[in-house]
């Protein structure tokens, strides 16, 4: 990573742990400042002590991503420094579930975390990345953007809006000098995975995935994560013809269900 050009500071959204804890302390290592943004304070904090005892820059925000004002409250702590790269990590508000069985307030908040935060984040820190002709963006999203799986009908949505916004984007911004990326995951062995209660034997890393990112923050606009194997996978779920055949044929494995 180019601090020249992705520097000084970079915006982790979703950065307390997992893939985002992964991004933030590989960042750290190669001299990025550091902003990370969370929900919970507890993993927020102690991840922040850890690198400003290892000689770090980090300022921490403990912010709900799903509410309306999360931009406002980050700018709080971004307006007096010049973000150059943002890594918008956040992306899972709940369990699987029915879409109609599901709470109003919980398919909200994913269209306010995946579509509203990416999209208002992206035209901020984006805008001011254009006018300095320098920087980069990374909206992570999923393998599970390329079909809708049944109890993930809302989750899979959205992370298709991230991975066609991600491609307009890149077009948009790639005339300015700014990278755009996004980053589909495979199968990680993230927390939220574990919390699911689903085998992670043969799962990736949270720090091989992060490094992965990193090293194709320049391959826009699309980097599909975790070997050939998904690179196939996506393809097959991409395809038009039997669609009805398709999509049962892909669906997503999700563990116990919390209908």
């Amino acid at each position: 990573m180019d601090l020249r050009k992705y520097g000084p500071w970079a915006l982790v959204v979703g950065g307390s742990d997992g893939v985002g804890e992964s991004f933030v302390r590989k960042l750290a290592a190669q001299g990025f400042k550091l902003v990370i943004c969370a929900r919970r304070p507890g993993p927020l904090n102690a991840l922040a002590e850890d690198l400003r005892a290892q000689g770090a820059e980090v300022r921490t925000l403990s912010v709900d991503m799903t509410k309306p004002d999360a931009l406002q409250q980050t700018r709080a702590v971004t307006d007096d420094i010049e973000i150059g790269l943002l890594i918008y990590n956040a992306g899972v508000v709940g369990g699987p579930a029915d879409f109609v069985k599901q709470e109003p307030e919980q398919f909200r908040s994913y269209v306010g975390l995946n579509v509203l935060g990416q999209a208002e984040f992206s035209h901020h820190f984006g805008g001011l990345m254009c006018e300095r002709g320098r920087g980069g963006i990374m909206l992570v999203g999923s393998n599970g953007s390329y079909m809708g799986s049944p109890g993930l009908a809302i989750y899979c949505g959205v992370k298709a809006f991230s991975r066609i916004f991600s491609e307009g984007l890149w077009l948009e911004c790639e005339k300015y000098g700014v990278d755009v990326l996004h980053y589909c995951l495979g199968f990680v062995a993230t927390p939220t995975i574990e919390r699911l209660g689903l085998d992670t034997t043969y799962a990736q890393s949270p720090d091989s995935a992060a490094q992965e990112g990193l090293d194709n923050i320049a391959n826009g606009p699309i980097w599909i994560g975790g070997g050939q194997a998904n690179v196939e996978s996506v393809i097959a779920r991409s395809r038009v013809p039997d669609r009805a055949q398709a999509v049962r044929a892909s669906v997503i494995q999700t563990g116990p269900s919390n209908d």
